[in-house]
């Protein structure tokens, strides 16, 4: 029902929106050709004219001479095998090239969670560790780590005094501690490996996590 539902759908937006476009082009990305549809008679003027491309990931060639965007893509069909150089060899690409308006942390991000779903009897920061990423190099984790150092900041200002400026350190760390926990269970990791990180407590980790319930 691919194609049926492409087809449908596509052209019900467009009929619903009939001054927003004056021309439609559709893209359909397949992993392999194996993949597509057989039964194509329905649609088979659309499917074959010029405003519809089929693309079949495993046919592109190496995912080293595409875009970025491109092996990204190729990396969802990797082998285990395949993944964990294929996904190391995109992260020093990405880190060295300018590849798109798309922050380049926030496409390692992307890789890795890629490879987290590829390799579902490992945690994120298992995943991370064999791709070598350095946990307190990631986006989630610097942008916790400042939205804690601000939180701090400003109550001390408020405060003005010495009292102040501890209470407003203490709540400085515990809104770090806070929204690390917080974003890194998200991320599908274990109480006990979050402990291990922040150097905290399993008890305090767990105690954390229950003001948020």
């Amino acid at each position: 029902m691919l194609y049926h539902r492409f087809f449908s759908e596509s052209l019900l937006y467009l009929h619903r929106n009939p001054w927003v476009y004056d021309d439609w082009y559709g893209v359909v990305i397949f992993p392999s050709r194996s993949l597509e549809p057989q039964k194509t008679n329905l649609h088979r003027s659309l499917i074959n004219s010029s405003q519809v491309r089929r693309i079949y990931l495993d046919e592109l060639g190496n995912p080293e001479e595409q875009p970025v965007a491109i092996s990204l893509l190729q990396l969802t069909i990797a082998s285990e095998a395949q993944m964990v150089a294929q996904a190391k060899q995109l992260i020093e690409r990405v880190k060295a090239e300018e590849t798109s308006p798309l922050p380049k942390d926030d496409i390692i991000d992307v890789i890795t969670t890629i490879a987290v779903y590829k390799f579902i009897n490992l945690s994120r920061v298992e995943v991370e560790a064999m791709l070598g990423i350095d946990l307190e190099q990631t986006r989630v984790y610097q942008e916790a780590k400042e939205e804690g150092r601000q939180e701090g900041r400003l109550e001390g200002r408020q405060e003005g005094r010495q009292e102040g400026r501890q209470e407003g350190r203490q709540e400085g760390r515990e809104a770090l501690q806070l929204e690390l926990v917080l974003r890194m269970s998200q991320r599908g990791m274990t109480q006990q490996e979050i402990a291990e990180l922040l150097g905290l407590t399993l008890e305090q980790v767990r105690q954390i996590a229950r003001t948020q319930a």
